[in-house]
């Protein structure tokens, strides 16, 4: 249940919000001001954050500056809902930051509609964002490695080798392949240093996930299916 924060001093509006979001399956909360909001966001992040332009205190167009700022928060969908409507003001909205602007009076459907649009669209990059292969799940935005379900710690080069590999688990990629793209051109070392770095790079990921990793004698590597 994807859970959205409204930041809206009107207590009416407010509640209408939470009751037709949660008409919709999704899981609202409410604040008065910005700063409650932001504060709330650094406990727990929201899928979706709903922002007023007015607020007491710290306006809505300041909170979103930074939201998209703050390291661990910037990613996160936002909609500027408001009675501010000439077209001025939602060029101004949009280039603070806000995904999406709506004015009110305004729909539910229409506004349910336009949120399920932001967290699809959200859902998508996020998907960009994330390899799998049998077990093995890497996040290139977070630098993230999971195998077999738990957290295998990687260095930055056995991260890039994993990633390239996952990126091309179609296809035999040649050891001077990988020596190009994660050493450089201009690599002129040891090419053990590659045997070496799959080596530790298959342990880490463990039995199962390691094995994924075959190589092919006089080659290079490819991933494979892991061995039952």
């Amino acid at each position: 249940m994807e859970r959205i924060y409204i930041i809206e001093d009107d207590e009416n509006i407010r509640n209408l919000l939470k009751i037709a979001l949660e008409g919709f399956g999704y899981d609202p909360e409410g604040f008065e001001t910005a700063e409650e909001g932001l504060a709330r966001m650094k406990e727990e992040k929201p899928d979706l954050a709903i922002f007023d332009w007015m607020l007491p205190g710290m306006d809505g167009i300041e909170a979103i500056k930074q939201v998209r700022l703050s390291e661990g928060l910037k990613d996160i969908p936002i909609m500027l809902l408001t009675a501010k409507e000439k077209e001025l003001d939602k060029v101004v909205g949009l280039d603070c930051g806000a995904d999406d602007y709506m004015v009110k009076p305004f729909g539910v459907l229409e506004l349910s509609a336009r949120i399920r649009s932001l967290l699809r669209r959200t859902r998508r990059e996020e998907e960009r964002d994330v390899l799998s292969y049998q077990g093995i799940s890497v996040n290139r935005k977070t630098r993230e490695v999971m195998s077999s379900g738990r957290v295998s710690e990687l260095t930055l080069k056995e991260f890039e080798l994993l990633v390239y590999l996952l990126e091309n688990q179609s296809r035999v990629v040649t050891r001077d392949e990988l020596l190009n793209r994660i050493w450089g051109y201009e690599y002129d070392g040891e090419t053990r240093t590659l045997d070496m770095h799959i080596r530790t790079l298959r342990q880490k990921l463990g039995e199962e996930g390691g094995s994924c990793i075959k190589t092919v004698r006089g080659v290079g590597y490819r991933m494979i299916k892991a061995e039952a």
